[in-house]
């Protein structure tokens, strides 16, 4: 999680005629000479065209909403859905798989939880809660046509958090589910942070750090100061300088959403997610699994190996020269791993 990993710019998709055909030589995959532009972009509308952009509406205790997808590709075998992190962050960090995702044929979503980005925001705040959430990317399932057939849950960070806890209760509903960068147990992420990146960081500047959280005084320019060179660009995201998608994601961040259920404090969780741990529940989950860990990341990487071997049929994927965004900063392994992933997962030789 963490209040900076919000970004990522609009990658643009430039397509020659014949780039969806060029990637992968796997008979069973998606991609091939099968698979046309006209095809692959043909989604069906009647109407006017909107670039793939769809408001699904949403039914919360508090009324119904409309959150906003955006739709790449044609594919009804494998049909991918971006769960952002924050918790209130924005899709735009995660346009970044516009680059690579077209290449291999999949369809996938780009996707604003409500209260975030291109969503609506409404202003009850007993909608932000954990169990509401896995409520709408039901519904949001639902209007994008997938099934135990084709729906794959890709979540980074929150959005981790997030796809665990909806396949705990609907995996019934799903083909497969990546974690990438985020650990099941929020009490063990918050003590890896006090305990061990905090430690890495210079003695005097953990001190001044820990001086303003004792004040509460989080709103202290002071603050971002220390943490962005000295924790954020450690962990965070290595690449200098960061991407520009990242830097102007941040401005995005719903903060009330975020302080709710993360905290204030960048080291730990003090929200209402403090508590949140299924650790122990992975072995429910029975659906083919990649867990994503990074040297550098906010979270522990040999606690994402552990998933790894705690879910029923898991696969671990590691990143090297990765932090918590090591979509960006190992951006090969990353992505070379996660294709790998649905490709054997859509052709049956996962293992």
């Amino acid at each position: 999680m963490r209040k900076f990993f919000f970004f990522i710019a609009l990658s643009a998709i430039i397509f020659s005629c014949d780039q969806p055909t060029n990637n992968t030589t796997n008979a069973a995959s998606p991609s091939g000479a099968d698979i046309h532009l006209y095809e692959y972009f043909n989604y069906g509308d009647t109407g006017v065209q909107q670039a793939g952009i769809k408001m699904i509406p949403v039914k919360t205790s508090a009324g119904e909403f409309k959150v906003w997808t955006k739709r790449f590709g044609n594919n009804p075998r494998i049909k991918v859905l971006l769960l952002h992190g924050g918790p209130a962050a924005t899709h735009q960090y995660m346009e970044v798989f516009e680059s690579f995702f077209p290449k291999e044929g999949f369809e996938f979503y780009e996707y604003d939880q409500l209260g975030c980005g291109n969503s609506d925001k409404p202003a009850d705040t007993s909608l932000w809660v954990l169990d509401r959430f896995v409520e709408e990317v039901e519904q949001v399932r639902q209007a994008i046509g997938a099934d135990s057939t084709n729906f794959y849950i890709l979540g980074n960070s929150w959005g981790g958090i997030l796809g665990m806890q909806y396949a705990l209760k609907y995996q019934n509903n799903m083909k497969s589910l990546i974690v990438a960068n985020m650990m099941a147990s929020c009490p063990e992420y918050g003590k890896y942070a006090k305990e061990v990146l905090s430690k890495q960081m210079d003695p005097k500047v953990l001190a001044e750090v820990k001086a303003i959280e004792a004040k509460g005084d989080f709103n202290n320019p002071r603050y971002m100061e220390l943490l962005g060179p000295n924790f954020y660009n450690e962990h965070l995201c290595r690449l200098n300088p960061w991407p520009e998608p990242v830097t102007r994601s941040f401005a995005s961040t719903n903060q009330t959403i975020y302080v709710m259920m993360q905290g204030p404090s960048e080291f730990g969780i003090g929200g209402n997610l403090a508590n949140w741990d299924i650790k122990d529940r992975l072995k429910e989950i029975r659906i083919p699994t990649l867990m994503i860990g990074a040297k550098h990341d906010t979270m522990d990487p040999k606690a994402m190996e552990e998933q790894s071997k705690l879910v029923q049929k898991g696969r671990y994927l590691y990143c090297p020269n990765g932090s918590h965004l090591s979509m960006y900063d190992d951006q090969k392994v990353f992505m070379n791993g996660v294709i790998d992933f649905i490709h054997d997962v859509d052709s049956g030789t996962f293992e």
